[in-house]
């Protein structure tokens, strides 16, 4: 009989739903349960893609004397991580300062009064690997609370004090070094970090497991461009950002049959990924690749992000217009759906590849390296599940694969090409990864950034089109215009959980960058309709900066901001350039001021460690630079219109916003919030750019050419 999950949207309770365990999803109901029972809470956190957390609910949940000592001694709550982000940032924060490391599937014990006080990631079911065993660990627990109650809910209402200690202090770290110093400070700290934990054979930083890490990207290409090019610093900048790209993009963690990147490699190559695939790595991957064939013209990086965008909408887009959240890195073995493995949809044997590809196999197996034993080291296959299989990484240049092939470069381009079309459609009749199709909020914004950046970069006007279905999937479905608050995720309707602070912000910022795209006025008003909306939720009074969560959540023990731009960056990190970026182009001194507040609220953070905040360092760059901004007056479907915001986005350089003065409405709204507009006019019927800064313009241009040497 299934569990109370059954009835949750979250495909990820869902997976839970028929276990033993007497699952409840997070809320009021489990918490009168634990008060009145007086047991302790078991909190499992994970997702639906999570490799390790199908395995902990095949060995332990799905497992009957597990769950009958889940049952018997603990109140049993599952959560969707990508759902609610305070509650695993919270109980994330506690199991890395007791461990000192986290991950998921997230294992918290609680008192009834949700104070941890005890937890770790992925337990197995008997000891292994310096790991007690799960069932193990349960008898310990309920002997402890039966017999040490009180002294274990003293220890965890001091770990919640020491973790708020721990916030409070971290950020309130005095300091009087001017803004600008201490952030030419912060810059040449982390770009010295950078570059003495690159690796210079592999790209990336530090070891193995290695992650795309897309703000420290992101940090890097706007160094080489303050810096300039041809710099000593810009050049080593350009080069980290550079190689680890083409790594990434030759290695196993790119998916060159379909498209993609996975979310991680485990070895120091990017060959051996894991295999799953999220929508947030997408988006910001395809950015740094965006931002690299801005800086070197490179083609080969404008491909890239292309093939990015074309998975995305294949396998990762609603009818509707939004996109899905991530797919799985397990899949079933066999066409009746029997057995599972990580990385079964992606791997091939020699003799799968051989039939599928008849003569042009020796050809594709030269260049992506396949072997007839498979080419997975065991190293990497810990759980045997690769054995004979080969996946498929770039082992050659192109050129030494023609001529072993006795073929002329274009042709064996095109043969490969070919080839790999053979595999997908082949691949698509396995049976596929679990799809999880939530539709998250923040993880929307982020690809609707990609999507417009590309449409300006790559002049496809059809990626601006796919951003505004986007875009008005969420405004349709996860806004409620009324009380103008956002929802976290749909699935089948919106979710319970109204959005978070990185919903706001990283939505907010995708509204900027398509409104940039396509000057379509609704986007800019929406931004700051939602702009105004997250500063009255999140916003930090006191302290300046963001709560990740809204005040006045009783089931939330400690409220806190994220001080580390990881997988995604943080809501402060994005929201300070946000309001930089809306105060020029509106000239709305209050988001200024907010946005100077946000960054000083984390000046402890990124004086100490830039390294771990290499976008918030990015928004330092808005904040200590004079506003910079260009409106061009004329009709934004017209030929010469065109032709000038393609100039500014060229090459890059010192950031500048971009307004569109047409007529009608759009300019009457304008003009209300920055009223020299109104002066800026097509001259004699043609497309013109005024350049501004520090709003203070150069007399007006029409021509592309005098455009540039404006610009510089």
């Amino acid at each position: 009989m299934p569990n109370r999950l059954a009835e949750e949207k979250s495909p990820y309770l869902r997976q839970h739903a028929d276990n033993p365990v007497d699952w409840l999803p997070w809320g009021e109901e489990a918490f009168t349960q634990a008060r009145a029972e007086q047991k302790p809470i078991f909190l499992s956190i994970g997702y639906s893609t999570c490799h390790w957390c199908h395995v902990m609910a095949r060995e332990s949940f799905a497992d009957a004397e597990t769950a009958a000592l889940l049952n018997a001694h603990f109140i049993s709550i599952k959560v969707d991580r990508e759902e609610r982000p305070d509650v695993d940032r919270l109980y994330m924060t506690y199991v890395q300062s007791l461990t000192g490391h986290g991950g998921w599937p997230l294992s918290a014990w609680l008192t009834p009064e949700l104070r941890p006080f005890y937890g770790g990631t992925y337990f197995p079911p008997e000891d292994r690997h310096g790991r007690p065993g799960f069932a193990r660990l349960l008898r310990m627990l309920a002997h402890g609370w039966e017999t040490e109650r009180e002294k274990i809910i003293a220890e965890a209402g001091r770990a919640i004090e020491v973790m708020r200690a721990q916030a409070e202090r971290a950020a309130a770290v005095p300091d009087d070094v001017p803004l600008a110093d201490a952030a030419g400070e912060a810059f040449g700290r982390a770009l010295q970090y950078f570059d003495e934990t690159f690796d210079p054979r592999h790209g990336g930083f530090n070891g193995a497991p290695k992650f795309p890490r897309a703000s420290v990207l992101n940090f890097l290409f706007r160094c080489a461009a303050l810096q300039g090019a041809g710099t000593e610093a810009g050049r080593a900048a350009l080069h980290m950002a550079g190689l680890t790209l083409q790594k990434m993009a030759q290695g196993g963690l790119h998916d060159h049959v379909g498209g993609g990147y996975h979310r991680y490699a485990v070895d120091e190559r990017w060959f051996v990924p894991h295999f799953e695939k999220m929508l947030y790595d997408q988006a910001q991957i395809a950015i740094n690749f965006l931002e690299a064939f801005q800086a070197t013209g490179d083609a080969r990086h404008g491909w890239a992000a292309r093939d990015i965008f074309a998975y995305v909408r294949r396998d990762l887009a609603h009818p509707a217009g939004g996109f899905f959240s991530a797919e799985d890195a397990d899949s079933a073995t066999a066409a009746d759906d029997s057995g599972h493995a990580e990385g079964a949809f992606y791997l091939w044997s020699a003799d799968e590849l051989r039939a599928a590809l008849g003569g042009d196999y020796r050809l594709v197996a030269a260049h992506f390296g396949v072997r007839e034993a498979g080419n997975v080291p065991p190293a990497a296959d810990p759980q045997g599940e690769f054995v004979g299989k080969n996946l498929f990484a770039q082992a050659q240049p192109l050129a030494t694969t023609a001529e072993q092939s006795g073929l002329g470069l274009e042709e064996a381009n095109g043969k490969l090409i070919a080839a790999l079309d053979c595999l997908r459609a082949t691949r698509a009749r396995r049976p596929r990864p679990h799809l999880d199709d939530k539709i998250i909020t923040a993880w929307n914004g982020l690809m609707i950034s990609a999507l417009a950046k590309g449409a300006e970069l790559l002049d496809e006007a059809d990626l601006s089109a796919t951003a505004a279905r986007a875009a008005e999937f969420l405004q349709r479905e996860l806004f409620d215009e009324k009380r103008g608050v956002l929802f976290r995720a749909w699935r089948e309707g919106p979710g319970p959980a109204e959005g978070f602070a990185e919903d706001y912000a990283f939505l907010v910022q995708g509204l900027l960058d398509l409104y940039e795209a396509s000057f379509e006025i609704r986007w800019l008003k929406w931004a700051v309709q939602l702009q105004e909306k997250m500063d009255a939720l999140f916003f930090d009074d006191a302290g300046g900066g963001y709560f990740n969560s809204r005040a006045g959540d009783v089931h939330l023990v400690l409220r806190l901001k994220e001080d580390y731009d990881g997988a995604e960056p943080a809501p402060a990190s994005v929201a300070a350039a946000n309001l930089l970026r809306l105060a020029a182009m509106l000239h709305r001194e209050d988001f200024r001021a907010r946005a100077l507040r946000t960054l000083e609220g984390g000046r402890g953070h990124w004086r100490q460690l830039p390294q771990a905040l290499p976008q918030m360092l990015c928004a330092l760059e808005l904040a200590i630079e004079p506003p910079r901004q260009v409106v061009i007056a004329g009709d934004p479907l017209a030929a010469d219109f065109r032709a000038l915001t393609a100039a500014l986005h060229e090459r890059p350089g010192p950031r500048r916003t971009l307004l569109c003065a047409n007529d009608g409405e759009d300019r009457a709204w304008l003009e209300a919030q920055a009223p020299e507009i109104a002066s800026m006019r097509p001259i004699g019927g043609r497309a013109t750019a005024y350049v501004c800064e520090n709003f203070a313009c150069q007399p007006p241009v029409q021509n592309v050419a005098d455009l540039r040497a404006m610009l510089g």
